[in-house]
């Protein structure tokens, strides 16, 4: 049993490197950073802000791929070149960051 739980648990750290892996390749990081806002908000704010809510990974995920605009100031977010299962998996990281 404890050898399955550290496989499940080395399994979702590796995932979460991954995922801000791919944020570095997509190049979400040039207006965006873990804990600093920069040009848009920091991961961890987008985090506290949408934790909790039911439909906030198809929310994120959605704004990712669309853009949008007026909900963190007045800078749009330009709409980003990902496939639907990266702007998933984007958002699930993002809403994981501590």
């Amino acid at each position: 049993m404890k050898k399955l739980l550290l496989v499940a648990v080395a399994g979702l750290v590796g995932l979460s490197f991954a995922n801000e892996q791919l944020a570095k390749q997509k190049g979400c990081f040039a207006c965006h950073d873990i804990k600093a806002k920069k040009v848009g908000p920091a991961y961890v704010d987008v985090a506290k802000k949408y934790a909790g809510k039911k439909d906030a990974v198809d929310y994120l995920a959605k704004k990712i791929k669309q853009g949008g605009s007026g909900v963190w100031g007045s800078v749009p977010m330009p709409p980003q070149n990902v496939t639907d299962a990266e702007a998933k998996q984007l958002a699930q990281w993002v809403l994981s960051v501590k």
